[in-house]
């Protein structure tokens, strides 16, 4: 496995094209419905431009100038102990990137942020399918933490709860 040269840093209104780019990959992987990227590139412009510098949302890593991975994630208050948690939302990694150290980037992207910030822990979930994704957190010392259950508003149910 070869690792590549990989910068990880914070995303910005000027890559909103990249970010779009990935989300279109991501939603393939995903196994959900191919994403116009015309759309993908408004929505990520707009994203970005709503993101409090206080607490960015995308990291997104790059190789060579291209775009290779992204994360997407929350800063929750409070954590165990009065400490912050980041909840990783999402982390993908390109197809040609994959297994070339691009999610151990991002990964020690994040967990320098969190030291530095006094966030506390990450919390994330993946699909219970996702082996790799497993895999790969595992790898990173990540543990199953069988405490909580994902549950998940939308659609019907998030529109009547909006209007009780």
């Amino acid at each position: 496995m070869a690792v590549e040269a990989v910068d990880v840093r914070w995303a910005t209104t000027d890559d909103a094209e990249s970010l779009a780019v990935v989300l279109c990959e991501m939603a393939t992987h995903y196994r959900q419905a191919p994403l116009d990227h015309d759309r993908a590139t408004a929505t990520a412009m707009q994203w970005l431009h709503d993101e409090s510098p206080a607490y960015p949302h995308f990291a997104m890593a790059f190789s060579d100038g291209a775009v290779v991975g992204l994360t997407s994630v929350a800063i929750a208050h409070p954590g165990i102990d009065l400490e912050r948690l980041m909840f990783l939302k999402d982390l993908f990694v390109r197809g040609s990137a994959r297994n070339k150290g691009v999610g151990r980037a991002l990964i020690g992207f994040l967990a320098n942020h969190c030291v530095s910030k006094g966030i506390g822990r990450i919390d994330l979930t993946t699909e219970d399918w996702n082996e790799g994704a497993q895999r790969f957190y595992g790898r990173l010392g990540a543990e199953r933490h069988g405490q909580k259950v994902f549950l998940r508003l939308s659609g019907k149910a998030l529109r009547a709860a909006a209007k009780s």
